[in-house]
């Protein structure tokens, strides 16, 4: 007989942040910057969640009256102002959007740049944020905030994909129960590498994955 695998563990622990530092130090993040692309940074915040000993990462939903991807589901994130490195771009922006300071002590990684088809060059950063006991959103950028359980992003039903008439690659997105919506590229596409290198250890790439046409403006 033979033992049955462990199942896996998502306390936010420093275990945890050990384990996704090592996978992700072990990952080559690929560049996108051509210089065609306006370079903006995001930030994937790895959280512990309200009422559970589980870690999760911090998803926003933006407000439906702002001009650009208004009512979408995103990461905290924006481009980068004059002179502003990539990092502290995403730390500007989470303490703009969410209200909490971040250091560069704070980070546990990088993941690919990916670009988008609104002319930009997202930038993920992978963020240890351990208290977000002082977490006041901005309303102008903020609707809401949410934590999508690790477990819910290791699921083997994330990604699903799509083909499209507008595209030679089929575009990518997530269903996620906590939300009871689906999350589209290029946010899930993010997320899903995110959990494919500090989660799972797979160096997988998603840049080819394409967005649906309402997130291309």
């Amino acid at each position: 007989m033979t033992d049955k695998p462990a199942a896996p563990d998502y306390s936010f622990a420093p275990a945890l942040r050990r384990d996704m530092e090592a996978r992700l130090s072990r990952f080559t993040a690929a560049s996108a910057r051509t210089g065609e692309l306006r370079l903006a940074a995001v930030a994937i915040l790895v959280a512990p969640r309200k009422d559970s000993h589980d870690a999760g990462v911090l998803i926003t939903l933006r407000p439906t009256r702002i001009n650009r991807h208004s009512g979408q589901y995103a990461l905290p994130g924006g481009r980068l102002d004059e002179g502003e490195t990539p990092l502290q771009a995403a730390i500007r922006e989470t303490r703009e959007e969410l209200g909490l300071t971040l250091t560069e002590a704070d980070l546990i990684g990088t993941l690919d740049d990916y670009p988008t088809r609104s002319g930009f060059a997202m930038i993920p950063h992978v963020f240890w944020c351990a208290d977000t006991s002082a977490m006041q959103p901005d309303p102008s950028e903020v609707a809401q905030v949410h934590s999508l359980p690790l477990s819910e992003l290791d699921s083997d039903d994330i990604p699903l994909l799509d083909l499209k008439p507008h595209s030679e690659h089929p575009v990518l997105s997530a269903f996620f129960p906590t939300l009871g919506h689906t999350v589209y590229a290029p946010t899930a596409a993010v997320l899903y590498q995110f959990r494919e290198v500090a989660v799972r250890g797979l160096d997988t790439r998603v840049a080819h994955y394409d967005q649906p046409e309402f997130a291309w403006k």
